[in-house]
């Protein structure tokens, strides 16, 4: 669907960032356990530089991250790790392989994931329920294309379509969560800030495979970052990673005219809602609340733009 207004661009002059402490190593290690794990590749795209005018582009390729199309699976496997860790106990240092974690987890089940979508976070959270032997629980709003129903119901989930919002669909996702129920969401509400940190610490190892290829003996160091916003948890992610980089990279984040919620966040110094119905082609970004979790980092991005594609 085209925009149905012009696009916005707000000048962020914000430049305290939030401290940050966790151990990115550590997300780093879990990741190189699981099954197909590969730094995802840089690289440079002179022709789309040469038609920007601009120095050099390099581009961060997630089309095929840890066997999904998605980053998602970075922070939805991290989060939901943890959440088990949370839940059940077992030795963080106990297991080598999935195989072994997942043996590991038998014993505390029957044991569930339950997460809202609007594509991949969900087909990520079914995908790591599905290596551990654990069920799924997927909400998704009306509207979701049948390809991605399909996708998620392949990781063996059962998916709920919601009558309304993806905004709707996180707050029923959020009911499901009981003594064997885990709720994995990307966004946060009062109440519920743990979890959504962790699915923004688990994208650092995004930052860490970046930085490896960057710099020193490698492709230029990145002087301005574009990424997209959705509910902020990836641009919280960014912002916490080069916060303290000397020079730091001015940030751009990008989100659909129609579904500009940290625009919105922005233009009232606060969390809002922008209601429905989000349409936009730029579906995995439906998002009609910024996540009050990623909303203190992402403030500090120096630019932020509302544009319906980038």
């Amino acid at each position: 669907m085209p925009p149905t207004s012009d696009p916005k661009v707000l000048l962020n002059p914000i430049a305290e960032v939030p401290a940050r402490s966790f151990d990115s190593d550590e997300v780093l290690r879990f990741h190189e356990r699981l099954p197909g794990y590969a730094p995802t590749p840089v690289f440079s795209v002179p022709s789309l530089a040469e038609n920007l005018g601009i120095g050099e582009v390099l581009v961060n390729d997630e089309s095929q991250r840890l066997g999904l199309p998605a980053f998602k699976m970075l922070g939805a496997s991290w989060a939901s790790y943890r959440s088990i860790i949370e839940r059940t106990g077992i030795d963080q240092d106990g297991w080598g392989t999935i195989e072994e974690l997942a043996s590991m987890i038998r014993p505390h089940l029957p044991l569930a994931l339950a997460t809202a979508t609007d594509g991949n976070h969900g087909r990520a959270v079914a995908r790591i329920a599905r290596l551990l032997g654990l069920n799924s629980r997927i909400w998704v709003p009306a509207g979701t294309a049948e390809a991605r129903i399909a996708a998620i119901e392949s990781e063996g989930a059962t998916v709920t379509e919601v009558d309304g919002t993806y905004d709707e669909a996180v707050a029923l996702a959020g009911l499901a969560a009981d003594e064997s129920t885990l709720v994995v969401s990307d966004t946060s509400w009062p109440g519920y800030e743990t979890v959504p940190q962790w699915v923004i610490d688990g994208y650092s190892t995004m930052m860490s495979e970046v930085e490896a290829q960057t710099g020193p003996g490698g492709l230029p160091a990145p002087t301005v970052i574009v990424a997209p916003m959705g509910v902020g948890a990836l641009g919280a992610a960014i912002v916490s990673h080069y916060c303290d980089h000397v020079p730091r990279p001015v940030m751009i984040g990008a989100e659909p005219t129609n579904a500009a919620c940290v625009m919105a966040a922005f233009e009232a110094g606060e969390v809002v809602t922008i209601p429905g119905p989000h349409d936009t082609i730029m579906a995995g970004l439906s998002c009609g609340t910024a996540s009050p979790v990623a909303f203190p980092s992402i403030k500090e991005i120096g630019r932020a733009s509302g544009r319906e594609s980038v």
